[in-house]
């Protein structure tokens, strides 16, 4: 019972909250020092330590690419409410700044400990991030080159 609550409340995050652009319901439900990894290099990648991080992370994301709809294909949990691992396997697709269509599959791994992500590892084809970013900084779009958003000192965040 457990673990079908904890699927339908993440499928209905990815597939309605997100593909609506929603992701501060999302945040709130994250630990005050979540952890979020994202693989690569440039503004999308880097670690992140904190809800407010994250919050900034997902605010860059959806600058970047303004309209992204997800679909989720899959997804296994294991675990009780004390430690609870998700892993969710996902198809995005949308609109980058540019105009250009955008469209990548991948996974992200939580750590769920009494209903709050404490740790958050996404894995997805970080080609496709960097190709899109590269087009859009050639474009003009700041952001998209910009370095990653990573904390430099308490409540302060560089990129």
């Amino acid at each position: 019972m457990y673990h079908a609550f904890v699927r339908r409340r993440l499928r209905r995050g990815f597939e309605h909250d997100l593909s609506q652009g929603n992701y501060p319901a999302l945040v709130r439900r994250t630990a005050a020092g979540v952890v979020h990894t994202f693989p690569g290099h440039g503004a999308l990648a880097g670690t992140r330590t904190s809800r407010e991080e994250l919050e900034a992370w997902f605010g860059r994301l959806f600058r970047l690419f303004p309209v992204l709809r997800f679909e989720v294909e899959e997804i296994a949990v294991t675990g009780g409410p004390r430690r609870t691992i998700v892993t969710v396997c996902w198809r995005d697709w949308g609109e980058a700044a540019d105009g250009e269509p955008y469209e990548n599959t991948g996974c992200e791994v939580f750590e769920i400990r009494w209903g709050r992500a404490v740790w958050i590892r996404q894995y997805l084809d970080t080609k496709v991030i960097h190709d899109s970013l590269a087009r859009m900084a050639a474009a003009g779009i700041e952001e998209a080159g910009a370095p990653p958003l990573i904390p430099v000192a308490e409540g302060e965040l560089r990129g």
